[in-house]
């Protein structure tokens, strides 16, 4: 397991319409919140899905593996913390842990790992990471991550 300084704690809404028959939110929606959670902290730092406005040049960045283990429900609509980090971070592509934690991070909901593939649009490709994304990640790297 990952070094639990490692990373950011991102705040997170869960939506009522999430949220199935019994009132938990649907297994379907984890991997959505952690979505939105990696979006949220690289838009932050300049990343836009077009190259025209988009701090990086990597802007095509594909998921090829999810990766996830339930825990304890969410029950309710309102705000959990997703905390992510990146435990490695090859030529092509980065491999994400997370958690998805109760607004207070004392209950962990659900973890796992994502592996995300930095992809050349016009050829859909693996392409390298640009220097500009890996500065911006640096701050995601766990210890065994930046000593890579």
């Amino acid at each position: 397991m990952t070094t639990i300084e490692a990373g950011v704690h991102e705040p997170v809404q869960v939506h009522y319409d999430e949220l199935d028959a019994m009132g938990l939110l649907h297994n379907s929606r984890y991997p959505l919140l952690v979505e939105r959670a990696i979006i949220a902290y690289w838009v932050r730092h300049g990343w836009a899905p077009d190259r025209a406005r988009s701090a990086f040049k990597d802007v095509f960045l594909a998921v090829r593996e999810v990766k996830m283990t339930y825990h304890a429900p969410v029950s309710g609509a309102g705000e959990v913390v997703v905390h992510f980090w990146i435990d490695r971070m090859g030529r092509t592509s980065a491999v994400y842990g997370f958690r998805v934690l109760s607004a207070d991070r004392t209950v962990v909901h659900a973890d796992g790992y994502r592996v995300n593939v930095n992809l050349d649009p016009a050829t859909l490709r693996p392409e390298p990471f640009s220097t500009e994304l890996r500065a911006a990640a640096e701050p995601l790297f766990t210890a065994e991550a930046a000593a890579c």
